[in-house]
């Protein structure tokens, strides 16, 4: 039988190890613990005191097709395996699941999936925003560079899709669904409309023109903050909300009692 050529050595196993995060052909030794994992995500899932491998600290590998541990590299030194057909030294990441599109964005400091070419880095936000966003996402400072609202996971390496909302701020897709499933429409963060509630206002203005208020309250009036537009206003006072004069948004908030006019 003639001996494997060195594309079959390289290809041998493509896509038949891994874990549920990634199919590749080695695991990796914590340098905090000194324990053998999957990979880093399998290692922060399982250890009790919730303590995290860094990434760029992992030094060693072993092959999970001859079982030889040994420095961070692509192609195994013992058998000649690729460990992944993805393989970043920056970060110490092996994939074999090169259709995820991966790529190193050297402004985030990490690789991202879904391909260099359909990504942009937004130095403001920090983070790699799709093309579709280019111009047209409310930049904040670092906005993934913090934990979801909703979860609470870090989002700037989340391996969940992540949305930007209208205000610019981030959170996960899943959880942003979640919300809305539950009513909630404004951003946990700066209160802002996350949705078009155009249709939703029009039905609260129906709704105010059919409910009258006691006499005693139909002249009185008070102070609003809108969330949508951060306007100030007086306006005329109602129990089913107050509608902001300068934007027409009904997500605002008393900031005076009502009050009878002088």
């Amino acid at each position: 039988m003639d001996a494997p050529n060195d594309d079959a050595r390289l290809g041998f196993g493509k896509m038949g190890y891994g874990c549920k995060h990634y199919k590749r052909r080695c695991k990796i030794r914590a340098p905090c613990c000194n324990e053998i994992f999957c990979c880093r995500h399998c290692h922060n899932e399982s250890t009790k005191d919730r303590h995290e491998i860094c990434r760029f600290d992992v030094q060693t590998v072993i092959c999970v097709i001859c079982d030889t541990e040994q420095p961070v590299a692509q192609v195994c030194s013992n058998c000649g395996v690729n460990m992944g057909d993805y393989f970043c030294v920056v970060c110490r990441f092996y994939d074999d699941d090169v259709d995820k599109g991966h790529y190193h964005c050297e402004d985030c400091g990490i690789c991202r999936v879904g391909g260099r070419e359909n990504f942009f880095h937004c130095q403001k936000c920090g983070s790699c925003y799709s093309f579709g966003l280019l111009n047209k996402h409310s930049c904040v400072e670092n906005s993934m560079r913090h934990h979801c609202s909703i979860c609470y996971e870090y989002l700037f390496d989340s391996l969940e899709e992540t949305t930007v909302l209208k205000c610019g701020h981030t959170m996960h897709s899943d959880c942003l669904s979640e919300m809305l499933n539950h009513d909630k429409y404004c951003c946990p963060i700066c209160s802002k409309s996350v949705i078009d509630m155009s249709k939703i206002w029009r039905k609260m203005d129906e709704e105010i023109e059919e409910t009258a208020m006691p006499e005693d309250y139909r002249t009185r009036k008070v102070w609003i903050l809108c969330n949508d537009c951060n306007d100030t206003t007086e306006v005329l006072y109602h129990i089913i909300g107050q509608k902001c004069s300068h934007c027409q948004s009904y997500n605002t908030r008393m900031i005076s009692p009502p009050t009878v006019p002088q």
